[in-house]
Parts: C-alpha cells; sequence; structure tokens
C-alpha cells in the first residue's frame, strides 16, 4: 500500500532527483524518496543494533569481576602469543 504525501526539499535536492530521474536510474521522484527512505532505515536500525551491542557489552564487564591492567594486559600477551604460535610467527 503507497500512501501519497507531499515533501518540501531545497533547490539543490531537488535538481538532484530530477538528475537521476532524467538519467534513467530511477523511474520517478518518488522512486528517488522510497530509496532514500529505505536506506536511512537500513542506517538507523545498524546503529540501534550497534547501540543496543554496546550497551550489553558494557552491562556485562559493569556486572563481571573486575580485572586490573597488569591481568588484562597479562591476558592480552597471552592471546598474542598463542595467536602467532598457530600462525607459525
Amino acid at each position: 500500500m503507497s500512501v501519497k504525501a507531499s515533501v518540501s526539499m531545497s533547490e539543490q535536492q531537488d535538481a538532484f532527483v530530477r538528475s537521476l530521474v532524467e538519467q534513467g536510474r530511477f523511474a520517478s521522484a518518488s522512486a528517488v524518496v522510497q530509496r532514500g527512505l529505505d536506506l536511512l532505515r537500513r542506517q538507523t536500525e545498524r546503529e540501534e543494533a550497534e547501540l543496543a551491542a554496546l550497551r550489553a557489552f558494557f552491562e556485562k564487564r559493569r556486572d563481571g569481576a573486575f580485572e586490573n591492567a597488569e591481568t588484562a594486559g597479562a591476558a592480552t600477551r597471552e592471546m598474542i602469543e598463542k595467536k602467532r604460535a598457530r600462525q607459525g610467527l
């Protein structure tokens, strides 16, 4: 189902939309706007998912055991050495 809507845009945006239609890249101005909204929706959903993942990570770290810099550094060095050994470095 489609919904008619009136949209205001700058002259520069209008010229860009018209050029895309004239080049045959889109069938109409509506198709250009629809594509732009789809891209914006996907970007917004991706950003929300990334933010949720960061929040979950920080909550897990906040609620988990505290590691001081020395312990964390030792764990990181150990992980690097294991990876180097697996790759024969």
